[in-house]
């Protein structure tokens, strides 16, 4: 149990590397968040920013690859924001801020070197989950990725990376609002689930104010035919490897 007298799971990401306690039931991390963080350009000294941390996963992750950052993460639920701050202290990421409250109006302090999100995307005519935090947060539209992403882009400094994972069938939606905000996307790269098969998700990034003509790159295979992991994976999700996708 947490400070608030939720009922959590405590555990590891990257091998080990990172303490993860998160919320037993309800919405949980999967390897979206992880995927996300590897694939991040930064460099000691960069500030980066993230909506929808959600217990802190990906922000975890990235500090854990690269020191010396200075991270913020907004989460619209106050008790995954609690989540994610005891985890930042249980993983002495002392530089990593976690601000309870809504991406599109909470104040932030940019510019920032790099944004990064995995947006709500649930169709706004599905079915509802049982669970209220679960809902919350994969309930999404069209309207509210636009939000995300233009919030996202109006902080980051010029030429500074927006980067996002979004089910495949969102990536219209992304591109369109990455370009609203004068970050247009640079780099496709389809996260295949296994060879042979549909990517269902796809990682997006772009570049503030950047000229370079968008890409469609190789991509990465998940899984093998048996359903474990590729050894490229597992260099990610086990060894914390960082996913290059501009080249």
């Amino acid at each position: 149990m947490n400070a608030a007298n939720q009922a959590t799971t405590d555990g590891y990401l990257l091998g080990g590397r990172v303490r993860y306690t998160q919320p037993a039931t309800g919405f949980r991390s999967g390897i979206e968040p992880v995927l996300l963080a590897a694939s991040i350009p930064a460099r000691p000294h960069d500030r980066v920013l993230e909506a929808g941390t959600g217990a802190g996963a990906a922000l975890l992750c990235l500090n854990a690859r690269v020191a010396g950052l200075e991270t913020v993460g907004v989460e619209i639920d106050p008790g995954l924001a609690r989540l994610a701050a005891a985890n930042a202290q249980a993983n002495g990421c002392d530089s990593m801020t976690i601000v309870a409250g809504h991406i599109e109006t909470v104040a932030i302090a940019g510019p920032f070197d790099h944004a990064m999100a995995n947006p709500p995307y649930h169709a706004p005519g599905g079915t509802d989950s049982p669970d209220p935090a679960r809902e919350t947060a994969k309930r999404g539209s069209a309207d509210l990725i636009q939000t995300w992403i233009g919030r996202l882009g109006a902080s980051l400094r010029d030429r500074g990376s927006l980067t996002l994972i979004l089910p495949a069938g969102m990536v219209p939606a992304g591109l369109a609002a990455m370009a609203a905000c004068h970050t247009p996307c640079t780099t496709i790269v389809p996260l295949w689930p296994k060879a042979g098969r549909p990517a269902k998700l796809v990682l997006l990034r772009g570049i503030k104010v950047g000229r370079t003509p968008m890409r469609l790159m190789p991509g990465l295979v998940l899984h093998q035919p048996n359903g474990a992991f590729t050894e490229s994976a597992q260099a990610i999700l086990r060894d914390g490897q960082g996913l290059t996708i501009d080249r």
